[in-house]
C-alpha cells in the first residue's frame, strides 16, 4: 500500500506502547474525573482533543461532531487517520492497538506531535472501554477501513469498507454510545458541548468546527479573532476600560498567547489553555500571567512616580481583569488525568518573561493607560482596607448572632445533621402550612418576609443589618465569608421554598447570590436545593382522583392524552393556596418530591453570571429570572 505525502511521516512506528487498558470499568473515575455529568462530557473531549491535536499539527481543518437520538455521538476530522497496518511491537492493526491498551498513541515518541491535548493517550481506549459500543472508520491512502467494538472489545476485525478519491482527505471517525451501567445519566447537553466547541474554534483559528443534532441544521464555528474573540465573550456585558491588549511569543517550544482587558468591575476571571485544553483550576501559565501583569504594572508605575504607596498588593493590580491565556507546549506536566490544571514549573517563567516584555513597551508610550490602571490598583488598596476594618468591627457580632437561634425558625428533632432539613419558605401562609405539613423530625421551616437584600449591591454592614439574612445565617449557623465553618452546619439540605411566579423566581435569585456569595461552600458541597411545587391540581369529577402537574408543558400533554374527560383545573398562585396535607404530598415528602440541587460546575462563570445578573444592569437580571435553572441539575432526592 502506497502512503500519500500526507500521511507518510505517520505510521505505525510512531505509535508507542506503555501499558494495557485494565481497570477502566472498575475505576471510571480514575481516568475521566467522575461518571456524573462531567465525566460523560469529557468521553468527547476526550476525542476532539484529538482531533485538535491533528490540527495543531498542520493536518486538520475540519472537525465534525454530532449528536444522534440513539444517544451515541460521532466526531469526525479530516486529519491523517489512524494507523492501521500491523504494530510492529503488539503485531496487531495499529487502530485496534490505540483503542484496547491505555497509553498508546502518537503523544509519546515526540515524532508524530509538537504539542497535544490528547497527552496521556489514554483517551480513546477509556472512551472505547466506557462505551457500550463504539465503531471506528479510518480512510488513509484511498482505502476505508472499519471496526466495530462493544463494552471495550473488539466484535469484529479491522475490514476494508470501501475505496475513497485520493483527493479528498483522509479522516478519522469515532461514534460511540455511553454505557449506562457506568454512568448515571448518559444524556448529552448540547449547550455544554456548544460552549466547548466555540472556545476550541476561538483557540485554533484554522478551523472550522461543526456541530450538529440529528434531523437538525448544523451550526459553524470558525472565528479568524482568535483569543481576542474570545476575551469579549469572558468580558461579557461589562464595560471596558482600556483596549484590548494581544501579546505572543515564543521560549523552548513553548508558545504563549494572551488577551486581556479591564472591565469596569473589581474581580478578577482569568480563562487558561493549554494545548486548547481548558484548564479549569489554572496553573502555572496563570501563574507566570499573574505575576507579569502585578509586577509590571508596579514597576513602570513606580518609575513614572505614579505609585508610591506600599499597602497595594499584587491583588490590586488585577482588580477588574479579564484574560485569556493560552500556551502550547511539549509534554506538558498535567495534575490529574483530566487536565485541569498545569504543573509545568517552567512554563511560568516563559509566560512572565513574554508577557512583562511586551507589556512593559505597551505601558511606556501609553500613559493614559499606566495613569488608569494604577489609580484603579490604589482604590483596590484603599478599598480593601476599608473592607478589612468593617470585617472586624463585624466579626464579635457575627460570632454572637450565629448562635442565637431566630424566634421564626421552627425547628426539628433529629440530631443528624445530614437528615436535617431547613425549609426557607417565602412569606406567612406558607410559612404556616410547611410547619403543619412538615415531617418534624427532619424538617425545620424558616419563613422570610418579602425579598431579601442584594447582596451583591450591599455592604458588609448592610448585609448583616438585614432582619432576614441575620435569620439566615443563624438558622444555618456556619457563619459567612472567611468566618464560614463546616463543622457548625445545622442542616444537610437546605431548601428554598418559593412561588411558581416572577416574584418568586426573584427571591430565589436573591438566595441564590446570598449563598454563593456569603455562603460558597455550601453551593460547592451540593447542599442547597429547590424545591419544585406544582402548578396545577387536575380533579377527575366521576372519580374525585386528584393528579398534581409541575409546569405548563405537562398541562398540555395531560389534555392531549385524556381528551373528552371532565376535570376541574386549578392553578396554585403560591405556596399558601396549598393545606397542609397537599403540601406534603407534593413538595414535602422525601419520598415522592421533585428537587433540584444548585451546582456551579464552573466557578469562574459562575462568579461572572451572578455579577451580571444581580449588578447595577437591570435587563440581565430580568432575563435570568426567567431562566434561572442554567444554575441547576434536576435530582431525584
Amino acid at each position: 500500500m502506497e502512503k500519500s505525502l500526507k500521511t507518510k511521516n505517520y505510521g505505525a512506528e510512531q505509535i508507542k506502547v506503555l501499558g494495557d487498558l485494565e481497570g477502566v470499568r472498575k475505576r471510571p473515575a480514575m481516568y475521566i474525573g467522575s461518571t456524573d455529568k462531567n465525566g460523560l462530557h469529557h468521553l468527547i473531549w476526550e476525542i476532539v482533543d484529538n482531533a485538535i491535536d491533528e490540527a495543531m499539527a498542520g493536518f486538520c481543518d475540519h472537525i465534525k461532531v454530532v449528536l444522534y437520538k440513539d444517544g451515541s455521538v460521532l466526531v469526525e476530522d479530516n486529519g491523517r487517520g489512524i494507523p492501521v497496518e500491523i504494530h510492529p511491537q503488539e503485531g496487531r492493526p495499529t487502530v485496534e492497538v490505540v483503542l484496547t491498551k491505555l497509553h498508546a498513541g502518537g503523544k509519546f515518541g515526540g515524532q508524530a506531535y509538537k504539542a497535544s491535548g490528547g497527552l496521556h493517550g489514554v483517551g480513546l481506549s477509556v472512551v472505547n472501554a466506557l462505551s457500550e459500543w463504539l465503531e471506528i472508520t479510518v480512510k488513509r491512502d484511498g482505502t476505508v477501513y472499519w471496526q466495530r467494538y462493544e463494552f471495550g472489545k473488539p466484535v469484529t476485525e479491522v475490514k476494508e469498507i470501501g475505496q475513497y478519491d485520493d483527493t479528498e482527505s483522509s479522516a478519522t471517525i469515532v461514534q460511540f454510545k455511553p454505557d449506562k451501567s457506568i454512568f448515571a445519566d448518559t444524556r448529552f447537553d448540547y449547550e455544554v458541548i456548544r460552549q466547548r466547541l466555540r472556545e476550541l474554534a476561538f483557540l485554533n483559528s484554522e478551523v472550522t468546527i461543526e456541530l450538529q443534532r440529528e434531523g437538525s441544521e448544523p451550526e459553524f464555528f470558525h472565528f479568524e479573532s482568535g483569543l481576542a474573540g474570545l476575551l469579549e465573550e469572558v468580558a461579557n456585558s461589562s464595560e471596558k476600560i482600556i483596549d484590548v491588549l494581544r501579546f505572543s511569543g515564543a521560549q523552548q517550544d513553548v508558545q504563549v498567547e494572551v488577551a486581556f482587558t479591564y472591565v469596569d468591575d473589581f474581580d478578577e476571571n482569568i480563562v487558561s489553555f493549554v494545548n486548547s485544553v481548558r484548564t479549569v483550576d489554572g496553573g502555572t501559565h496563570v501563574q507566570g500571567l499573574r505575576s507579569a501583569i502585578s509586577k509590571t504594572l508596579a514597576e513602570v508605575g513606580r518609575r513614572k512616580g505614579l505609585l508610591k504607596d506600599n499597602n497595594v498588593s499584587s491583588d490590586d493590580f488585577r482588580q477588574g481583569l479579564r484574560a485569556v491565556v493560552a500556551v502550547r507546549v511539549p509534554e506538558p506536566e498535567f495534575e490529574g488525568q483530566t487536565k485541569g490544571k498545569l504543573g509545568s514549573k517552567y512554563v511560568r517563567n516563559i509566560v512572565e518573561d513574554v508577557v512583562s516584555k511586551a507589556f512593559e513597551s505597551y505601558l511606556e508610550t501609553q500613559n493614559d493607560v499606566t495613569k488608569t490602571l494604577i489609580q484603579r490598583a490604589l482604590a483596590s488598596a484603599e478599598m480593601r482596607e476599608t473592607f478589612k476594618r468593617t470585617r472586624e468591627m463585624m466579626k464579635n457580632r457575627l460570632r454572637v448572632e450565629s448562635t442565637v437561634l431566630p424566634g421564626k425558625l421552627s425547628d426539628c428533632s433529629s440530631r443528624d445533621v445530614e437528615k436535617r432539613e431547613l425549609l426557607i419558605v417565602e412569606g406567612e401562609s406558607a410559612g404556616g402550612s410547611a410547619k403543619q405539613g412538615r415531617d418534624r423530625t427532619i424538617q425545620a421551616v424558616l419563613p422570610l418576609r418579602g425579598k431579601i437584600l442584594n447582596v451583591e449591591k450591599a455592604s458588609w454592614k448592610r448585609v448583616l443589618d438585614n432582619e432576614e439574612i441575620q435569620a439566615l445565617i443563624a438558622a444555618i449557623g456556619t457563619g459567612v465569608g472567611e468566618h464560614f465553618n463546616f463543622a457548625k452546619l445545622r442542616y444537610g439540605k437546605i431548601i428554598i421554598m418559593t412561588d411558581a411566579d416572577v416574584d418568586g423566581a426573584h427571591i430565589r435569585t436573591l438566595l441564590l447570590t446570598f449563598f454563593f456569595r456569603m455562603m460558597r461552600p455550601l453551593v460547592e458541597e451540593g447542599h442547597i436545593y429547590i424545591a419544585q411545587p406544582p402548578l396545577y391540581k387536575i380533579e377527575r369529577k366521576k372519580s374525585k382522583d386528584i393528579i398534581y402537574l409541575y409546569s405548563d408543558e405537562d398541562l398540555q400533554a395531560f389534555l392531549r392524552e385524556h381528551e373528552g374527560e371532565n376535570f376541574e383545573i386549578q392553578r396554585y398562585k403560591g405556596l399558601g393556596e396549598m393545606n397542609a396535607e397537599q403540601l406534603w404530598e407534593t413538595t414535602l415528602n422525601p419520598e415522592t418530591r421533585n428537587l433540584y440541587m444548585v451546582t456551579v460546575e464552573d466557578a469562574e462563570k459562575a462568579d461572572e453570571l451572578f455579577s451580571v445578573l444581580m449588578g447595577e444592569k437591570v435587563q440581565p437580571r430580568k432575563e435570568f429570572i426567567f431562566a434561572n435553572a442554567n444554575l441547576v441539575k434536576n435530582l431525584d432526592v
